[in-house]
């Protein structure tokens, strides 16, 4: 459908297009009337005086030609503000557009702000903060069909401060975030370091608990007269107990207590003696495997104190044969001492 301003442009051109034919038109008829010969008078009458129309003529081509440009540029006039009114109203209507499609984009931010951070909630909820003032202005303008350019204006500003409001926020949480973010590695960091010194003190506490074992013998018994009379032998088939005798060191961290040992025996096979009826078992040591040992023994052991002469006793029903013996002390799960003796 053609636009008004071209329409009226043609309703332009078309009056000014019957004033030029009326004008020449009249032109003809004047030259008509100006070129017919002169009508022979009957004689005897008088001849009437020539009547001259040349000047008349003239006159209103004139004034027709006056009204017809007079007419002209009024309706160019016309339709040039027809054209502003148009643009006008145009620019007005994108304007509109531009500004609720710019407000449309800050309210997602400040969405997408509330979503990110709790606290971001009760500030933007506030009726009475600066962003809500804010928000109530534009509102007030946006809604208003009749707004003017002027007001539209106002409504963009304030949309940018709105934006430079929300970026202020976005920064602000951008920025606590990268600081819990690296208060989180930071604490987990300093975690680590408190279980790696705690698991190092626990550590030197038990090893620092470890007793440690020196002077250790053995001793091969030979029993005679019903137990009246005790010998060392070095002969296996004499051997009736096999004794064990140790000293305990000082220690100076570990606390008073009754302290477990444990006690392995190894024949001159390799073999572990033991007898479960005699006190044999198993235990498990610090690094998690098992231990064998042949019998054990609770010592009270005073904190600052040396132990001496601790003695245990090892009885078996079979005979000891010939070869080396070894003896290993355990105690806290770790190995303390050990000594050996070789029979014959």
């Amino acid at each position: 459908m053609p636009s008004p301003a071209l329409i009226s442009v043609w309703m332009m051109a078309k009056k000014a297009y019957f004033s030029c034919t009326f004008v020449n038109k009249s032109v003809f008829y004047m030259s008509q009337e100006l070129n017919q010969p002169e009508q022979q008078q009957p004689a005897g009458r008088p001849q009437e005086p020539k009547r001259d129309y040349t000047k008349a003529y003239w006159a209103v081509i004139i004034l027709l030609l006056a009204s017809n440009i007079y007419f002209i540029v009024s309706s160019n006039k016309a339709a040039k503000q027809r054209d502003q009114v148009q643009a006008e109203f145009n620019f007005s209507d994108s304007s509109r557009k531009s500004v609720e499609s710019d407000y449309n984009a800050a309210l997602v931010r400040l969405d997408e702000l509330v979503s990110k951070n709790s606290e971001m909630q009760n500030l933007l909820g506030d009726k009475d903060g600066e962003i809500a003032q804010l928000r109530k202005q534009i509102d007030a303008i946006i809604k208003n069909k009749n707004a003017t350019s002027a007001e539209l204006g106002q409504a963009k500003r304030l949309i940018n401060l709105l934006n430079s409001k929300v970026q202020t926020y976005e920064e602000r949480i951008a920025s606590l975030e990268s600081d819990n973010e690296r208060l989180g590695v930071e604490k987990e960091i300093l975690l680590d370091e408190r279980d790696a010194l705690d698991a190092e003190r626990e550590q030197l506490a038990k090893l620092g608990s470890i007793l440690h074992v020196s002077n250790i013998r053995m001793m091969p018994i030979d029993i005679k007269r019903g137990g009246k009379k005790v010998n060392e032998t070095q002969r296996a088939k004499r051997v009736d107990v096999m004794r064990i005798m140790f000293d305990i060191d000082e220690n100076r961290i570990k606390e008073t207590s009754v302290t477990e040992f444990y006690l392995r025996i190894t024949g001159p096979q390799g073999n572990v003696l033991s007898n479960a009826a005699y006190g044999s078992g198993v235990t498990t040591l610090d690094d998690g495997s098992s231990l064998n040992y042949t019998l054990s023994k609770l010592i009270e052991v005073p904190k600052n104190t040396k132990v001496d002469d601790v003695v245990v006793d090892w009885n078996q029903d079979s005979d000891y044969k010939a070869g080396d013996y070894k003896i290993e002390i355990f105690q806290g799960g770790f190995a303390v001492g050990s000594g050996n003796v070789t029979l014959r």
